[in-house]
């Protein structure tokens, strides 16, 4: 047992230990969903020049812990899930929230060794993938009711997850942590996780009245999820609270936003989309003027700002003429 992980004696925590990987955890699949099209396609390059490979995981379960903590009592429809990236080393289950995640049936899983120190695509991302997989392979979770979240860098990190990952995570709890979406450290997952995302992803901002700096940080972000035609955003703010964890009455209130989530309405949706997809088109013909005219630091520069910005939305085309 962590010895600062929860009062002595809580029932239903444990150290766990897991063993099944998943193929979303792999290397390849990681790569795809994370990082932008050109960035990916050169990682074989890049590992060839190093003399290293790429192995097919980038974890080694046996060498990992996780905090877990199972209510006593399973909802009839079975629980929810709660993976939590913490910024710091240790993972803890925060004072208080055992009690709501009783009453809301949810089970919370947390790695060991994934705070902020830790590289994301490497360690963070795939602990938390799975972490979720293994939690649903040894009990009855609602996969509707999949959630990821964290705590400033944590969140940071969640919000990735969610944004690459909407087949496994329904929602996300941000606390007092987020980014802008479609840049250079938050790319755009492949077009269809993007629209899969759009449309059923509940994102829920939690963070203190007090600090400053992550509201200023949430507004940024936020406001670039709009661009991106992502709508169904929940913010909360804490009153008398800085740069802290959600206390147990924030975190009720974001398990229940979580679990009401509000579906975009479609006409509103389709136009911004439509939108996002005319520039993506001009920009990627003015590559094509580039290259038939022969410019070509005038196409790369341009194709390289297109892959930043819109991530996997221009693929497979960006690809195709980055080949050309």
């Amino acid at each position: 047992m962590f010895a600062d992980a929860a009062p002595a004696g809580l029932i239903g925590l444990h150290d766990a230990v897991f063993s099944e990987y998943s193929p979303l955890s792999a290397n390849a699949e990681l790569a795809r969903r994370l990082l932008s099209p050109l960035t990916a396609a050169q990682l074989p390059q890049i590992l060839a020049r190093s003399e290293k490979g790429l192995s097919e995981q980038p974890i080694n379960l046996a060498e990992e812990r996780f905090l877990l903590y199972v209510p006593a009592s399973a909802p009839a429809r079975g629980y929810a899930l709660l993976v939590f990236v913490a910024p710091f080393e240790k993972p803890l289950l925060p004072h208080g929230w055992a009690a709501v995640l009783d009453r809301y049936g949810v089970i919370f899983v947390s790695a060991a060794r994934s705070g902020n120190e830790a590289n994301p695509l490497a360690r963070r991302e795939p602990l938390a993938l799975l972490a979720a997989y293994n939690v649903m392979r040894r009990y009855a979770v609602d996969p509707e009711r999949v959630y990821v979240g964290g705590f400033s860098g944590g969140s940071r990190v969640a919000l990735r997850l969610a944004l690459g990952y909407p087949d496994v995570f329904h929602g996300a709890l941000l606390n007092a942590g987020g980014d802008p979406i479609g840049d250079a450290a938050t790319a755009l997952p492949p077009a269809d996780l993007l629209r899969q995302f759009q449309q059923s992803t509940r994102l829920v901002y939690v963070t203190g009245d007090a600090d400053s700096e992550r509201r200023a940080m949430d507004a940024q972000s936020i406001h670039s999820l709009r661009q991106w035609c992502v709508f169904d955003i929940d913010t909360q703010v804490t009153r008398r609270t800085g740069h802290e964890i959600a206390t147990p009455a924030a975190l009720e209130r974001a398990l229940h936003a979580l679990q009401n989530p509000r579906r975009p309405d479609a006409a509103k949706l389709e136009a911004c989309r439509s939108s996002n997809e005319t520039q993506l088109t001009q920009q990627l013909d003015a590559v094509r003027s580039f290259i038939a005219a022969g410019k070509r630091t005038d196409a790369q520069k341009l194709l390289h700002e297109i892959d930043t910005r819109f991530g996997g939305m221009a693929a497979p085309r960006s690809l195709e003429l980055a080949r050309q």
